[in-house]
């Protein structure tokens, strides 16, 4: 009985798909997360991950994670930062720190998390946390691969910090046969917060603006 239930899934075999993300001018998109539900919706096995400080800098800019997971802050910098988010998706501090705090951070909400630095106002990072078993954030060329998917149909969700509103859009489904797919997006963006302000508070304002609009 087990391996009557099993064939079907065997017998669909397994793809890769190839993403191509871009935005409204045609330029290739970094730090956009994809998203997948499909026909397996197996929970991700890989709950742990790590969110470094680099150059003044978080690194990445966008992470993406499974509910659930567990993510390290370390500092990579020889100077001390101090970590913290407002968003409803986790509210958290990491005081006054060098070197690698010893206990990770738990994100067990679904949902977009803004992260800030107490001492360094131009430090601005991202956690999307994520229900979806299949998910990655696309590359400095917009380039997104997710290998090794199981043949079907997956519902897809789309999301970029610039994103109106900051929240994720539905891009619809897509049909992933057994030779593979190459599938491409186009995001709307808005613009900047340091297109439309002096560079010394642009960062600031991007924050405020970021944690106002995961708050609603």
């Amino acid at each position: 009985m087990l391996l009557l239930l099993a064939a079907p899934v065997g017998w669909a075999g397994v793809a890769k798909l190839d993403v191509e993300i871009l935005e409204g001018t045609g330029k290739r998109l970094p730090d956009a997360v994809i998203t997948l539900k499909g026909p397996i919706d197996r929970p991700s096995t890989d709950l742990a991950a790590s969110m470094d400080q680099r150059n003044q800098q978080f690194a990445p800019h966008v992470l993406a994670v499974h509910t659930g997971s567990l993510i390290k802050f370390p500092n990579s910098d020889n100077i001390r930062h101090q970590v913290y988010s407002f968003s409803p998706a986790k509210r958290f501090e990491l005081r006054l720190y060098e070197g690698t705090p010893s206990e990770p951070v738990l994100f067990d909400k679904p949902g977009v998390v803004v992260l800030g630095c107490n001492i360094h106002d131009r430090m601005l990072g991202y956690v999307f946390v994520t229900d979806d078993p299949f998910f990655a954030v696309s590359d400095a060329q917009g380039n997104v691969t997710l290998d090794k998917l199981a043949v079907g149909e997956y519902h897809v969700t789309l999301w970029h910090p610039q994103l109106k509103g900051m929240q994720p859009i539905d891009a619809g489904t897509l049909k992933l046969p057994a030779s593979g797919l190459q599938q491409h997006y186009t995001l709307t963006l808005e613009p900047l917060p340091e297109q439309m302000a002096p560079a010394t508070s642009a960062f600031g304002d991007a924050f405020k603006r970021a944690t106002r609009e995961t708050a609603q």
